[in-house]
Order: C-alpha cells, then structure tokens, then sequence
C-alpha cells in the first residue's frame, strides 16, 4: 500500500470512530426516550431520527450543507464567530458519517430497550431506585447486546459512508479522502489493482462487523 491508500484507510478509521462515539452517546440518548416516553409528535422524531436511513446519501448531504455550509442556518454564525468553516475539512466526513449512521443505533437500541422486562424496571422502582439509577444498574445493563450490535453496525456505516462524504468534505487528497473516496478515485482514474485491494479489504471487514452485530442481536433475542 503506499502513503495515499494508508492515509485513507487511517482517515477513514480516525472518522468512523469520532462518529461512533458521538452516535452512541446521542443515539442510546434518543432510543431510551422513545423507548420509555410517550409523548405527542413522538413518531415524528423518530421518522426524523430515520430519515437519514432511506434518503439518498447526497440529499443527507445537500441537508447538512444548508445547515453547517459558511452560509447555512448554523454555519453562518459558527463562521462568524471563529472564522473557520467544518465544510471540506475531516470534521465534516466525521459530521457525515454520524448523521448516517445514527438511525442504525436509534433503531437497534430502542428495540433492545423496549425488549427489557418491565417487572423488572418496576421492581427497581419500588425499591426505590430513581429512574436514573435504574436506567444505569437495569435497563441498560440488559439491553447491552443490542446497543453493543448498534455501535457496531454504526461503526461500519461511518466506515463506508461515501455520498455525503463527497458533499460536504469533497475528495481532497491527504485531506479529506477517505477509503471509499479513494477507491472511486482509484476506479476513475483505471487504477484497478489499488482499488481491488481496498474493495476486498472492505467487503471482508464489513463481513466481519455483520456476523459480530448478528451473533450479539441473537443472543438478544
């Protein structure tokens, strides 16, 4: 491999992982709440959570360009006040792959959640547990292997994120191109033997990530 493919495949890395984290703590955050409240405009969040599952990843892209752009509705002010624009940099990939990824541990850990039993939550409360404490030392502890299963396939999501990657972070060599950027741009200029490297690479971690999340998701069950 020389320096460009193990800058991409050290980006790539370095991204999904940044994503993940920020996945796991926003996602179980969501998924709990639709799992345990009931509350009007509750199946609107959650079709909002998803939304990023089945739209087109460049529309997820063209979204996150009129929100964080220099001149969307948050970039604006961010570039007012600092001068310096997420647009075209690896915090923008990072951005990327965590709005993607974030409906796979929504859904994931709220199904788990809502498979904890509720005798259970409810003896914790007449113990006198507080719905934190409870939280902490039952629910979550239980549904453990869905949220693990949800980070896991997140992870390698973010990993292979590509549309709205190429929005919002572009395709800069030793700057933004992640694996899945250097294999198009690997593909496109007829360099087939780097590119098969990484194609095989990928379908094979991406193997292993889906037997892992589906040996924890039927052990949950």
């Amino acid at each position: 491999m020389d320096s460009t493919i193990l800058f991409s495949l050290r980006l790539s890395l370095q991204v999904a992982f940044v994503a993940t984290l920020a996945v796991i703590v926003v996602g179980v955050y969501v998924a709990y709440i639709l799992a345990r409240r009931d509350f009007r405009g509750k199946e609107l969040v959650d079709i909002i959570f998803t939304l990023p599952l089945v739209l087109p990843p460049t529309v997820t892209g063209y979204y996150l360009i009129i929100f964080f752009g220099r001149n969307g509705f948050l970039g604006r002010y961010i570039y007012d006040l600092t001068g310096w624009s997420i647009m075209f940099t690896w915090y923008a990939a990072a951005l990327a792959s965590f709005v993607v990824a974030l409906p796979l541990m929504v859904k994931t850990s709220r199904a788990a959640f809502e498979s904890v039993d509720k005798s259970l939550i409810e003896a914790s409360f007449t113990l006198g547990h507080t719905e934190f404490s409870t939280a902490l030392k039952v629910i979550i502890p239980i549904a453990k292997r869905g949220i693990i299963a949800g980070a896991i396939l997140s992870f390698a999501r973010a990993l292979g994120e590509f549309g709205a990657t190429l929005m919002v972070a572009g395709n800069i060599p030793g700057k933004t191109s992640t694996m899945p950027l250097t294999i198009y741009s690997l593909a496109n200029s007829g360099e087939w033997s780097k590119a098969n490297i990484l194609v095989i690479f990928f379908t094979c971690m991406s193997g292993v990530f889906l037997y892992v999340a589906n040996k924890l998701s039927k052990r949950l069950l």
